[in-house]
């Protein structure tokens, strides 16, 4: 059975609305899942982007499905009183790869420090990020939005991948979460009263929420990712930009 891993966070519930495969399912934090599947406890799972950068000789994508915005995303805000042009330190959070590498990128000058110590901004993904835009009434900068404003491009902010050797059946459980995100935009009214249900979130703000996600690995989301691991390296984040391997590519017919 493959071991698929699964965001712990609100933004996987279309992919999984109605996944009809086989699976060993496996919640984790991005960074935990990140971990895993390096290890090989994974066969596939949603990887920070930057990390699948990092690791890139040893995997592989699924050439449909990434996580990723158009502009606001509402799950990635870092909260400052200050401008911020005059922020100088983050408070990132230790859940997340890809968001806290996207903050040295659209804010080069400021320091990071760990959360929870004294800083001008601090850096919430997920669902603290969702509860904070919520309650909080400090200023929130949208990191998706933020970067569209910067590049033009959508943000991938994770990539679904396979440690090699690869497992059988990886295309078909591609099809599988394909097919349950599609059944997902078909009935957002549903989705979105699940969802709630199980995360705690009033179902309209999540219906919203879930109109800004991006899950289709298309050209633009491959552009904006390969834009942010070139400003990636740029900001020495990342020794060398990857080329995107696919898993059909190793499959043996």
């Amino acid at each position: 059975m493959v071991r698929l891993g699964r965001i712990s966070y609100v933004n996987m519930a279309p992919v999984f609305y109605r996944l009809d495969a086989e699976v060993e399912e496996v919640q984790g934090v991005p960074t935990d899942l990140n971990a895993r599947l390096l290890s090989g406890e994974l066969d596939v799972a949603p990887i920070s982007s930057i990390e699948y950068a990092r690791n890139a000789d040893r995997l592989r994508l699924l050439p449909r499905l990434c996580v990723g915005s158009e502009g606001a995303v509402d799950s990635i805000q870092l909260v400052s009183r200050k401008p911020l042009e005059q922020v100088r330190t983050v408070a990132i959070t230790p859940e997340s790869a890809t968001s806290v590498v996207l903050t040295k990128v659209l804010l080069p000058e400021a320091d990071h420090v760990p959360l929870g110590a004294d800083a001008d901004a601090k850096l919430l993904i997920g669902d603290a990020a969702l509860k904070s835009a919520f309650e909080d009434p400090t200023p929130h900068h949208d990191l998706g939005r933020l970067w569209l404003e910067r590049t033009g491009l959508p943000m991938v902010f994770a990539v679904w991948a396979c440690p090699e050797p690869l497992r059988a059946g990886l295309s078909e459980l591609e099809d599988a979460l394909v097919a349950s995100v599609r059944l997902a935009r078909a009935e957002p009214e549903q989705l979105a009263h699940e969802a709630s249900e199980r995360y705690g979130y009033p179902a309209g703000f999540l219906a919203r929420y879930f109109e800004k996600l991006r899950y289709r690995f298309g050209p633009r989301e491959r552009a904006g990712l390969m834009t942010f691991l070139e400003l990636a390296h740029d900001a020495g984040e990342l020794d060398e930009v990857p080329e995107l391997r696919f898993v059909r590519e190793a499959v043996v017919a």
